[in-house]
């Protein structure tokens, strides 16, 4: 086997046991035993790592195969880049930082609480438990305008908001000192039982016919017992009867006696007397009224507890009781009672006599004639014979009448003088507005009290009552 020049010879094979000998290197053909040049460079040196053209670090070359230095080092691995990516910049800044989201409307572009819907002050509404001073005005839609002769919705009675009616009360509890006199009877009660006398004397005739006819030795029994039945007037069952049945009166509901009795006990303590003595009942009713009848009864209507101010539900129940400590409820309901069978006689006889007269028509002019006769010359006979008890029954409508307008106009003092006048007066011009507008809906035929009419009114006109409340009104109002 021949060699020729520069042909590397192989080493010989290694046994199994004999310690391993490093390979020689080759020699090369040339004398130059340096690396060769890196390539790509001018001078054969590898480029420093921070050159731009190879930004990423590097390790050194490694050595070439057949050099001297036979100790390869590791390959280096890209390092990463060193500048590191800046936060996107948030559209239409200058300095491409993101700021907050500006809320809508605000010129510092920074978001306030959200304002609450309906209160002047962009507050939330006062939670429970808070005190009332601070209590901002609770979010309200605009009301409808009410219709023509109604009134408008209630005033909300939390004092402090903008809206509240001059007429809106604060009540307290305090001590309550009654009065030794807690019922009466002033000149105007005496005055309608005196009135109501005549028909008394009538009713305790007719009783006595009636008791004698079917009784006979015995008329005195259910004679007293009629008289004695007056005191039923003050007996809390039968006025509960009366109410229901006559009134058309019911007991307020839990929501209604929580919305009443506050302004019942104001007025009570006011006047000194026990709020436990009278019973309070609702009537349904559009109307703007209150009751005072029997011994306890004090009513009210359903459209005066919803739309009233409390000042002036307290106003009308003050007029109210002022009826009970004058003694005006009983006395009208006694002098009532004891007419009923005078009157209930008075209609019986109306009532024949038209149906006399119609069936007298039917038979003749001439037979018609004779029973108006007939009942003219009775009628003549029983006026001769009673004039002293009948004159009187004649006049007592109109005494009765100008005796309640007494009556009203005392209770009105009665009111003012425990601190409601000014409420009172505003419950008046109310219902002088509510009657106008009522009269306008009719039209211009609507009937009017007028002349003889006039003087049958139970109720004084308004212009009176608030001439008789002026001194009142002049005083400072009280708090």
């Amino acid at each position: 086997m021949t060699h020729s020049p520069g042909q590397d010879i192989p080493p010989p094979p290694t046994y199994p046991g004999h310690p391993v000998e490093p390979a020689a290197l080759p020699l090369p053909e040339h004398p130059d035993t340096s690396a060769p040049a890196y390539p790509g460079t001018a001078d054969g040196t590898p480029p420093p790592p921070d050159t731009p053209d190879r930004p990423l670090a590097s390790a050194p070359a490694p050595a070439y195969p057949g050099t001297a230095d036979d100790a390869a080092p590791p390959p280096a691995y890209p390092a990463a880049p060193a500048v590191t990516a800046p936060p996107p910049a948030y559209p239409g800044t200058p300095d491409d930082t993101a700021p907050p989201p500006a809320y809508p409307g605000t010129p510092n572009d920074t978001a306030p609480p959200p304002a609450y819907p309906g209160t002047p002050d962009d507050t939330a509404p006062l939670y429970p438990g808070a005190p009332v001073s601070a209590a901002p005005a609770y979010p309200r839609d605009p009301a409808p305008p009410p219709p023509p002769g109604q009134l408008g919705p209630a005033p909300d009675p939390l004092p402090g908001r903008p809206e509240q009616h001059p007429h809106q009360m604060d009540f307290e509890q305090r001590r309550v000192h009654l009065t030794a006199r807690q019922r009466g009877a002033d000149a105007t009660a005496l005055s309608r039982l005196l009135v109501q006398v005549p028909a008394f004397l009538c009713s305790l005739a007719v009783v006595t016919g009636f008791a004698s006819a079917f009784f006979g030795s015995a008329a005195w029994l259910p004679v007293t017992v009629w008289v004695l039945s007056g005191a039923l007037v003050f007996h809390r069952p039968t006025e509960s009867f009366l109410a229901r049945r006559l009134l058309r009166l019911r007991v307020p509901t839990p929501a209604e006696r929580a919305r009443l009795e506050p302004v019942w006990r104001e007025v009570t303590a006011r006047a000194g007397v026990d709020h436990q003595r009278y019973e309070l009942w609702i009537e349904e009713s559009d109307d703007i009224n209150a009751y005072a009848a029997a011994g306890h009864i004090v009513g009210v209507t359903t459209f005066s507890l919803n739309h009233l101010p409390n000042g002036q539900l307290a106003a009308a129940l003050a007029h109210e009781l002022g009826h009970h400590t004058g003694g005006h409820a009983w006395a009208s309901l006694l002098g009532q009672w004891y007419a009923q069978p005078a009157e209930l006689t008075w209609r019986a006889i109306r009532a024949m006599s038209r149906f006399a007269l119609r069936v007298a028509r039917v038979i003749s002019l001439p037979a018609t004639g004779v029973l108006v006769l007939l009942f003219g010359c009775g009628l003549l006979a029983l006026v001769a014979a009673a004039w002293m008890v009948l004159l009187p029954m004649a006049v007592a409508p109109y005494l009765l009448a100008l005796v309640n307008r007494r009556a009203e106009l005392r209770a009105d003092a009665h009111a003012a003088g425990l601190g409601f006048a000014h409420p009172l007066a505003g419950v008046l011009h109310t219902m002088r507005a509510h009657e106008e507008a009522r009269y306008a809906a009719a039209g211009p035929r609507a009937p009017r009290a007028a002349g003889l009419a006039k003087l049958l009114s139970s109720h004084p006109d308004y212009a009176d009552r608030l001439q008789r409340l002026q001194p009142y009104l002049d005083e400072r109002p009280p708090r």
